[in-house]
């Protein structure tokens, strides 16, 4: 009986440290410079083009800020470009069955959540690079 209570422990204490290890903090990362002489308009398509690469939904969309969802097997995140002239500032919406949380002032949700979010950012950074290169020549 030991044997099974000293067994049942350790894997619970297994599956609670592996939840652990899958939630970050949730940190909105920093904002994304739009070089000089793009377009609000262009923006908005790099935007949109950084989204739908990565395989994101376009749910809402109003001057100043567009509102996307990603879902990955079951889960789901949502998030806002938030954008001027000058920057594009990516915020969190939303998530579903993602253990989003708030503790102690601060926010956590699954890691895997800050890569997606992280490689719209870098796509749009790039797309965005690219353009202002392209008319510099």
């Amino acid at each position: 009986m030991k044997k099974l209570v000293s067994l049942l422990t350790l894997v619970v204490g297994l599956g609670l440290s592996t939840l652990a290890f899958a939630a970050a903090e949730l940190v909105d990362p920093a904002p994304v410079a739009v070089p000089a002489g793009i377009s609000e308009k262009s923006v908005v398509k790099h935007i949109k083009k950084a989204f739908v690469g990565r395989n994101w939904m376009i749910e809402e969309e109003e001057k100043g800020k567009i509102t996307a969802s990603v879902r990955v097997r079951s889960h789901t995140a949502r998030i806002a470009a938030v954008y001027n002239n000058k920057q594009v500032q990516f915020t969190y919406v939303s998530s579903d069955n993602l253990a989003y949380k708030e503790k102690n002032g601060k926010r956590y949700i699954h890691k895997n959540y800050l890569n997606w979010v992280e490689n719209v950012r870098s796509d749009l950074s790039k797309g965005l690079q690219l353009e202002a290169l392209e008319k510099a020549n």
